[in-house]
């Protein structure tokens, strides 16, 4: 009699679409429904793909962050950041921010002028990712990564290729600094992998792309915007590709990021934007916003009237 495969994927969940920041329509699959935390990781956010017209384009105006990490990954097209600290900066195609919130921020985060003006492709992604209790008041922080600074790992049969934002493949490791430890990879694959995720670590693999994947031992079949939660058991995560090329040549090309982190396992305490571990804590952060302590940044009204445009255009032309 056959042994009995147990199952690494112990849940798969299809994300829902929702209006965000300043109107742009995301698919969520965390948190949905009865799940709404996978320890460390809060949210996964998918922007896009989109395809603006000129003067179209929308982003997240200024707003306040405290209490864990933002991480924004951009595929296509441009955001520019500004702060409440002074900080500024221009995300392009493969581009990673990792920003530490921390003790607390107002941050903006826009089209590039570029994109508003000439409108473009748009396509990215972002994952809150919790703080422990000792780290959620420290300085803000950002890492700003250039796609020829994070590095790539590729398999023996060059089937496989995966880029190592955080964590390690092999001996190919992310050259970002995270407080908690943290996997965050872009696998990409026309063959088979067979990935290490450390055993203490809990793990979610979501489908990106058109093409399905299979993941796990058992061979779950994930398809895009399905979220896969990961029982590593002690043993390696297998990623398949799933669908014939029409011209017979092979697989079709799999794209999942795959997010794994040691669980805190701390209280959390959540509202909008503020992650802490007690209501009280939740209570100060709205007081300290609401006196002006996460300070300003200049020029919030221009963004907020390049929003309203940006919308009234979309709507004239009945897109979302």
């Amino acid at each position: 009699m056959a042994s009995k495969v147990l199952k690494q994927v112990t849940r798969v969940i299809t994300s829902h679409r929702q209006r965000e920041g300043g109107g742009f329509m995301v698919r969520r699959p965390l948190p949905s429904g009865s799940f709404d935390y996978a320890d460390p990781f809060l949210m996964l956010d998918h922007l896009g793909p989109v395809n603006y017209g000129p003067g179209e384009a929308v982003g997240a105006p200024d707003h306040p962050h405290r209490g864990f990490e933002t991480v924004t990954y951009i595929l296509d097209g441009e955001f520019e950041h500004h702060d409440s600290h002074g900080n500024h900066g221009l995300l392009k195609p493969g581009w990673v921010q990792w920003m530490t919130a921390g003790s607390g921020v107002i941050h903006s985060e826009m089209p590039s002028d570029e994109l508003i003006k000439n409108g473009g492709k748009f396509h990215g992604f972002q994952i809150w990712v919790n703080l422990p209790a000792k780290d959620k008041m420290i300085r803000p922080r950002y890492q700003d990564v250039p796609p020829e600074n994070i590095p790539w790992f590729e398999s023996k049969d060059k089937k496989t290729k995966i880029k190592v934002v955080a964590g390690e493949v092999e001996d190919v490791k992310a050259t970002i600094d995270t407080h908690t430890p943290i996997y965050f990879l872009d696998l990409r694959t026309t063959g088979s992998y067979d990935l290490h995720i450390p055993k203490e670590m809990n793990a979610m693999v979501y489908n990106y792309h058109p093409s399905s994947i299979y993941v796990g031992r058992e061979k779950t079949k994930v398809v895009e915007s399905q979220l896969a939660i990961i029982d590593v058991q002690g043993e390696t995560v297998s990623f398949a590709a799933a669908e014939d090329a029409e011209d017979g040549s092979g697989k079709k090309e799999a794209r999942v990021l795959v997010l794994a982190g040691s669980p805190i396992g701390e209280p959390v305490s959540r509202y909008g934007p503020f992650v802490m571990n007690t209501r009280e804590e939740i209570m100060q952060a709205m007081s300290d916003i609401n006196s002006g302590a996460f300070g300003e940044i200049p020029g919030s009204s221009e963004r907020m009237r390049k929003t309203d445009e940006a919308n009234r255009k979309r709507q004239a032309a009945g897109k979302e």
